[in-house]
């Protein structure tokens, strides 16, 4: 890519659009606009030849999806940080209807488990501590026979990895397997995100979820009942063309049973192409950032209350970089909250803290004080 960087600062700067919208809109983007490379997420290993040609004045636009992934076609990292993360699953069959990836992604696709495996002791030999397995519906991972528990098992193994994290999971793909797992594997950390999106089953229906709002909630009792001290966390769309105030309480009320540790919340926005952009009764946009508002006055509500419980606590904290303080640094708990503390550990370590304090958004701690009982 060093072609691309010198015309980038240079007078003629090359021009690259890359992702899901290139490749929802392929060609149509150079019509439009002086794009020299368009590239899908398939095929963000063809970028250096795609550089080539565009610098040669020739089409360079590559929006293939090609069953021989880009995986094993990227280089590998030489630095990483405390927590890195590894993709082991692409694209999605769900096909909800107010969503593009299954479009721009294609199809669900699972890497093959000894690159996996191999990339991941890379990674640790690399400085990871921990890693974060992606996937637009990442607990559909599969290699035929053996669902993502046997994967976190196998990580797991893996001497100097401590912690194993995975996102972004569907309710319909989140198997007893993967949830004894959370009970077994000691370094699979205690945090499950799993997006409702919302709590009418009217609406559900409508987004084409697959799930109901009772079968999401049966799911996280298994899950609590596995892992009892599991913080959740959840994505919410408001809005959605249909939504009435009678759908969007009922929302309310799924939160109000959840008490999610985190949850992120979004207003309906049409995708073109989806069918959900072409519904009917679409809610006005005051409607919807009025609905938001209130929606994360309660999701900040139950974190901040998340968070106050967690004073008391002792745990681990895997230190991920300086702190804005003197001497302070910041680093993440086992339910992925942000821990700022006081310390002489250096980044990557991990170090037992007594969590003393909490905010709406993090919380601080101290390493606890060694009395000499001789």
């Amino acid at each position: 890519l060093r072609p691309l960087r010198l015309r980038k600062h240079g007078n003629d700067p090359m021009i690259a659009v890359a992702g899901c919208v290139a490749q929802a809109e392929g060609a149509e983007i150079v019509r439009r606009a002086k794009v020299d490379v368009v590239v899908g997420p398939q095929a963000y290993h063809n970028l250096p030849e795609l550089v080539a040609k565009a610098a040669r004045g020739e089409s360079a636009l590559d929006t293939d999806m090609p069953v021989d992934m880009k995986f094993g076609h990227l280089p590998a990292r030489r630095r990483v940080p405390p927590s890195a993360f590894l993709t082991v699953q692409e694209g999605c069959d769900k096909f909800c209807t107010y969503c593009v990836v299954p479009y721009t992604r294609g199809a669900e696709v699972s890497r093959g488990f000894a690159q996996i495996v191999d990339e991941a002791k890379s990674l640790v030999d690399a400085g990871a501590r921990e890693i974060t397995l992606l996937g637009q519906n990442v607990n559909a991972w599969t290699d035929d026979t053996r669902g993502l528990q046997h994967l976190v098992a196998t990580l797991a193994d893996i001497p100097d990895l401590a912690r194993i994290r995975y996102t972004t999971s569907h309710p319909n793909d989140m198997t007893q397997g993967l949830i004894d797992a959370h009970r077994d594997i000691d370094k699979l950390m205690p945090f499950l995100h799993l997006p409702v999106q919302a709590g009418s089953d009217r609406i559900l229906k409508a987004m084409n979820r697959s799930h109901s709002r009772d079968s999401y909630l049966r799911i996280l009792d298994h899950v609590r009942a596995a892992r009892p001290d599991i913080a959740l966390s959840g994505d919410f769309i408001v809005g959605f063309p249909g939504e009435t105030e009678a759908d969007f309480a009922e929302t309310l009320s799924l939160v109000d049973a959840v008490g999610y540790a985190q949850a992120f919340s979004f207003k309906y926005s049409p995708r073109p192409g989806t069918p959900a952009a072409t519904m009917g009764d679409q809610v006005p946009a005051e409607v919807m950032d009025e609905r938001l508002q209130r929606l994360q006055a309660a999701l900040n509500r139950d974190q901040a209350a998340f968070n106050a419980a967690s004073v008391g606590r002792r745990c681990a904290v895997l230190i991920e970089r300086k702190g804005k303080l003197p001497g302070q640094m910041l680093g993440k708990s086992p339910w992925l909250q942000s821990v700022h503390l006081v310390t002489d550990a250096a980044i990557g370590d991990l170090v037992t803290v007594d969590i003393t304090q909490a905010g709406p958004n993090s919380v601080s701690g101290a390493e606890p004080v060694l009395t000499d009982v001789s």
